[in-house]
């Protein structure tokens, strides 16, 4: 360990499974960076889903991983492992990663790591990574939404939803997207969303069957009594991408449409791919989607930045639902 890295750091941990007050500051030793690997010294980390999910239990990380919370991050490079090329003692850059960002020092695998965009601090950097992987890699890379085709968005105002709606109109496509009350809806078409559909006004399907003539590709985080009608919304040959379910993942559904439809219905989580195909999506962002941010067709959607001692608050922030965009920790 370096002189300037000290031998332990500050992290938040989870003392237990269960809810937000489970989460408590702690000391761990620095980690090294091993072959392949970066030592970055965190200035923010991005609060995900998947980090609420393993705070309760339901989402274990993977063998190998580290078990503190945090899958994105933004800081500076402050040492290298053996076989790295690339980057360099302090390099300014974002990552995904496979868990440790809840600390003061996170190490992450150098092919996962891309530059801060052109005209972005590392606050914003921070909040880039997890849902652009996800939303590149599941909406263009597996269901390939092209120029032209109708993109439904469930959930828009979310970090997800606010990267899916950007990604959408940057490429090219028509995106309606749900969300409620009003206030929600008229925050996704200052995003560039065509249509802004309130869940508990309107009836999606009939909006998207009546304006667009149904979604070539849905992207759905709600799941329960949304999974029929996502089938009922979807055009022929539409691709149907599940990524959450807050209302439920057992439900009971007639398939003959998805026949008669020929739908593709099909979901993922990202922690698990395999490190290759996670650099591979590193690249296709870096190349296709980074240089968007210095011409001002996507921006970072901030909605707080809280302490790293916080983490907690941050927990019951996301739970609320209730915020825009993302929340990132300050560490």
């Amino acid at each position: 360990m370096g002189t300037d890295i000290p031998a332990t750091m500050k992290a938040v941990e989870i003392t237990e499974p269960g809810g937000a007050e489970v989460l408590k500051a702690s000391t761990r030793p620095t980690p090294r960076a091993g072959p392949g690997e970066v030592l970055v010294k965190v200035a923010f980390a991005g609060v995900n889903g998947p980090d609420l999910m393993q705070r309760r239990g339901l989402y274990p990380a993977p063998k190998g991983a580290s078990d503190l919370l945090g899958l994105e991050i933004s800081g500076e490079v402050v040492a290298v492992g053996d076989g790295v090329s690339r980057w360099s003692i302090g390099d300014r850059l974002c990552a995904l990663t496979n868990g440790g960002g809840y600390a003061e020092y996170c190490t992450v695998d150098a092919d996962h790591c891309l530059g801060v965009p052109d005209g972005l601090d590392l606050a914003e950097a921070a909040s880039l990574p997890e849902t652009y992987f996800t939303i590149w890699s599941n909406i263009f890379m597996t269901a390939g939404l092209a120029a032209g085709e109708v993109f439904l968005v469930h959930g828009g105002a979310g970090g997800l939803g606010t990267t899916a709606i950007q990604l959408g109109k940057a490429f090219g496509a028509t995106v309606a997207t749900t969300e409620s009350p009003a206030e929600r809806c008229a925050f996704c078409e200052s995003l560039g969303a065509d249509r802004a559909i309130d869940y508990d006004k309107e009836d999606f399907v009939e909006v998207v069957r009546e304006t667009f003539s149904g979604a070539d590709v849905i992207l759905d985080i709600v799941g329960g009594p949304y999974i029929a009608r996502n089938i009922k919304a979807a055009k022929p040959d539409a691709r149907i991408v599940q990524l959450a379910f807050a209302l439920g993942a057992e439900v009971q559904i007639n398939l003959m449409p998805v026949m008669l439809k020929r739908l593709h219905y099909t979901g993922s989580t990202l922690r698990s791919r395999p490190d290759a195909y996670k650099a591979r999506v590193a690249r296709e962002l870096e190349e296709k989607v980074w240089p968007l941010f210095a011409t001002g067709k996507l921006k970072p959607v901030v909605n707080t930045t809280l302490p790293l001692a916080d983490a907690a608050d941050a927990h019951r922030l996301m739970e609320s639902a209730g915020h825009k965009g993302k929340i990132i920790l300050s560490c």
